[in-house]
């Protein structure tokens, strides 16, 4: 496990087994989770996406007590990116960026406050651990490619949703946040 440059984020990289058949690894151990300080029960949901290379889905937050997610890659590649959105944080404003791949299965804990989004480098599937139900109304979107963020997609930019299209900036998210 390793701690990331924004409070809060993890990286959990487990040890896959290769041999002729292939590999065999481990992708959640409640144990491991539990002593780095996870809850593995708050997980309730589970999902998985799969898009095609250069498609980018984000950025997505949830506003109230906000949304904790445990993603991992499981085919392909994908360049995922984290924005702290959390009024007061020492790193508001910051963006981090993570390989997230099917050779190194790690995982990246993502904390309440952050927003998340990605970039699938190859076709790529894509699974979320989720701490809670989806409420439509405490969404938070802020376009992909805003300006003030300056986010840093590596290969040009595929298909877009139409709600990742008309997703508002970065700077009246900071408004609707009080920052």
């Amino acid at each position: 496990m390793t701690p990331l440059a924004l409070e809060g984020v993890l990286l959990f990289v487990p040890t896959p087994h290769h041999d002729e058949r292939g590999f065999f690894t481990r992708t959640f151990d409640t144990a491991v989770a539990a002593e780095h300080g996870l809850d593995p029960a708050a997980f309730i949901q589970d999902s998985q996406s799969r898009s095609r290379k250069g498609t980018v889905r984000g950025m997505h937050g949830r506003s109230g007590r906000g949304e904790a997610k445990l993603v991992r890659c499981a085919r392909g590649a994908v360049l995922d990116v984290l924005v702290d959105a959390r009024p007061g944080s020492p790193t508001f404003g910051r963006h981090l960026s993570v390989l997230l791949d099917d050779e190194t299965f790690a995982h990246l804990y993502v904390p309440p406050g952050l927003l998340h989004g990605y970039q699938a480098l190859t076709e790529a599937d894509v699974c979320y651990r989720i701490d809670r139900e989806h409420d439509p109304s405490e969404d938070l979107a802020v376009r992909y490619d805003d300006p003030d963020l300056a986010l840093p997609w590596p290969l040009p930019v595929g298909p877009i949703s139409g709600r990742d299209l008309s997703a508002g900036s970065w700077a009246e998210l900071r408004d609707r946040l009080g920052a």
